[in-house]
């Protein structure tokens, strides 16, 4: 666990870097803020395509070659995206850069599946939690380092996070072990790999099918935060990457003490359904108090407050990896990473011509906060799914309760 934490960590630092300065790079190549955000929605939509069709594929193949190889890929994919980021003269080389990367790049999938090969499934939801903290720790640290980086050269942020991609494929290539053994990899299956069938056989999956729709409107609305976030405060308060570096501060270390900390106790006391469901409904307030914020320290607030919501991945992800076999873990969390990148693409879709529609707007505006609206009613959406879930489990269980008063029906 510590080596796979470790790589992580690395990986989305190496990421967060660049979020601060993403969409002020793409305003050096525009005229106007109208075009920033179609250009930005764009470049996302496209990369969110990439990685639609490149994440089952690079799932079926940590099945079958192993997590180890596929995990180096996916760092070399990050360093040259990074760098030719950096290189960029137009936007037409920043879309063949984006889109390159959008395919490579399945780090997270085949973490997760990872941590399900080396974990009983009733340490999965804790493991995850471990892992996101990870990720909550990269974006304590990416962020401002991009914005106070980018503060200085805007194109720095991305030199630096090649450098750090650098370091992890060096790092995995020497130090991170093999987790799949030889007797529990797969055949090579292209139907596997197509992104439609990973996602039909995610919803074969015994149990699990409203887990995929509340997946799908979480995330969508999860996308459309991190494609509107920068856009978002620089229209309503002015900020600038600085700022926004900072505040992704404030979200990387609100997860990292949650999913690092509160999680196991959140567990232990709610269980992994209840987690999910009340951390969707804190979040749809979130969401929609970010949309209603008038001053920039209350998003900060609303980030520390929204506690559980920062445990709802881990609880869906538990959920969904103990309802697969050990042999198709990659398959299923590659299938999982591909309704995250099927929200990728659709998120900007959404997101773009709404940010463009409140771009012509006055600095403070209620009306700008209009994409976290949007948000707001896919995870209350969510949160309905989710509820109805957890009780038709609940009634299900109670069919079994004659059985499970045994010791062999409670196993």
């Amino acid at each position: 666990m510590p080596f796979i934490m470790i790589a992580v960590l690395i990986d989305m630092v190496s990421i967060g870097l660049i979020v601060p300065v993403m969409a002020p790079l793409v305003g050096s190549f525009t005229g106007s803020q109208n075009d920033q955000a179609y250009w930005y929605g764009l470049l996302t939509l496209l990369y969110g395509v990439a990685n639609f069709f490149g994440a089952p594929v690079l799932g079926t193949l940590s099945d079958r070659y192993g997590r180890r190889s596929v995990l180096l890929i996916g760092f070399c994919g990050l360093m040259l995206s990074f760098f030719g980021t950096a290189l960029s003269t137009s936007l037409g080389m920043l879309i063949v850069v984006r889109l390159a990367a959008g395919f490579m790049q399945a780090n997270a999938s085949v973490a997760q599946a990872y941590v399900a090969d080396i974990t009983p499934p009733e340490q999965r939801a804790r493991r995850f939690g471990l892992l996101g903290a990870m990720f909550g720790l990269g974006f304590i640290l990416g962020p401002v380092m991009g914005g106070i980086l980018g503060a200085i050269d805007l194109r720095l942020p991305f030199y630096v996070a090649g450098t750090l991609a650098f370091a992890n494929l060096v790092y995995g290539f020497f130090v991170l072990p093999e987790s799949l053994p030889l007797e529990r990899r797969q055949p090579w299956n292209w139907r596997a790999a197509n992104p439609v069938a990973s996602l039909k056989a995610l919803g074969a999956l015994e149990g699990v099918r409203p887990l995929v729709a509340v997946v799908m409107l979480a995330s969508l609305a999860q996308f459309t935060l991190h494609t509107t976030w920068v856009l978002y405060t620089q229209f309503k308060f002015g900020w600038g990457p600085l700022q926004n570096g900072w505040s992704m501060f404030a979200v990387g270390l609100t997860s990292a003490v949650v999913q690092g900390g509160l999680l196991g106790w959140m567990l232990r006391r709610l269980g992994a359904e209840r987690v999910a469901v009340w951390g969707l409904m804190s979040s749809t307030v979130a969401y929609l108090l970010w949309g209603l914020a008038t001053q920039g320290w209350m998003m900060y607030v609303i980030i520390a407050c929204n506690v559980l919501g920062f445990g709802v991945t881990a609880a869906v992800q538990s959920m969904i990896s103990n309802a697969a076999d050990s042999r198709t873990q990659g398959r299923t969390m590659g299938a999982v990473s591909g309704i995250n990148s099927l929200s990728t693409v659709l998120a900007p879709m959404i997101a773009a011509p709404l940010l463009v529609m409140v771009s012509h707007l006055p600095q403070g505006d209620w009306r700008i906060g209009t994409p976290f609206y949007f948000c707001a009613l896919l995870l209350a959406a969510a949160s309905v799914l989710a509820i109805l879930f957890v009780r038709q489990r609940g009634r299900r269980a109670e069919g079994a309760g004659p059985r499970a008063q045994s010791p062999i029906g409670a196993d």
